[in-house]
């Protein structure tokens, strides 16, 4: 990174905690992060709170960004959370279109519990190759054994139920992958997402992040999950009403998937 490019985003958190600071004051800054208003004044610049709650998400060849990313710039926000990307092997996973990559921070075979696992989606390529992968089922089975939350986003419900984790159960996913969840046991039911025990499924890909908002809820509190709708701006307003195949016609649904496919690497 350039000098230049170093300023500007220190100048940028600057600007930040300087708009942050002048709402809330040395006490409200302490309340908002969950910490007593000592330890938010004797604490570093820099410094982080101790984690508590370790949030997993998978990534693996073929996946698609936004169904991790999503949740993830929702939690790792939350005070007492954090976010580690996990893969088969530590280092770089392309993403469905192979045009982008993610690095993983630690293999599986180093993860051995997470209070959350979050699975992401993935193009047909990588949810396929990961529906078949029984060393991956195994690690999710294993997780999930102690985890409070198990939850996915898009077609990654599809990986959970390879796993054996749906069978009767209500779940959701991709519109176009809706039939799908009968063949892995579960039974689908409509919703941004579905909630049955300890088992969160999200719809299709920008469902990640009101996923992400309801689970910021529940590892925190509403206060937070909604502050976190804000911080990230959440509200959104498409110009368009095609966001579901209830509301799109037959050609808008041809050729949405048709992008999806020739997007495909």
């Amino acid at each position: 990174m350039s000098a230049d490019g170093l300023g500007a985003g220190a100048g940028r958190r600057q600007v930040l905690r300087g708009a942050v600071a002048g709402t809330l004051g040395a006490a409200g800054l302490a309340a908002a992060s969950g910490l007593p208003a000592h330890a938010a004044e004797r604490r570093a610049p820099g410094e982080e709170a101790a984690k508590s709650l370790d949030v997993a998400v998978l990534l693996y060849d073929g996946f698609t960004a936004l169904d991790a990313v999503g949740p993830y710039e929702v939690l790792c926000r939350v005070p007492g959370v954090r976010v580690t990307t996990v893969a088969r092997k530590a280092g770089p996973v392309r993403t469905d279109t192979g045009e982008l990559t993610l690095v993983a921070e630690r293999a599986m075979s180093d993860v051995g519990r997470a209070d959350v696992l979050l699975v992401p989606g993935g193009g047909d390529r990588g949810t396929v190759a990961m529906m078949e992968d029984a060393d991956a089922h195994w690690w999710i089975r294993r997780i999930h054994r102690h985890s409070t939350w198990t939850t996915s986003v898009c077609t990654g419900s599809l990986i959970l139920g390879s796993a054996g984790l749906l069978r009767g159960l209500p779940a959701t996913t991709y519109w176009a992958s809706r039939p799908y969840l009968k063949e892995v046991g579960a039974v689908y039911t409509p919703g941004r997402f579905v909630e049955t025990g300890k088992i969160i499924t999200a719809a299709g890909v920008s469902a990640g992040i009101d996923m992400g908002l309801h689970l910021a809820s529940r590892l925190s509190d509403e206060k937070v999950g909604r502050a976190m709708q804000l911080a990230v701006e959440y509200d959104p307003d498409p110009p368009y009403d095609t966001g579901s195949p209830e509301k799109a016609d037959a050609e808008t649904e041809a050729l949405a998937l048709k992008l999806l496919a020739d997007s495909a690497r």
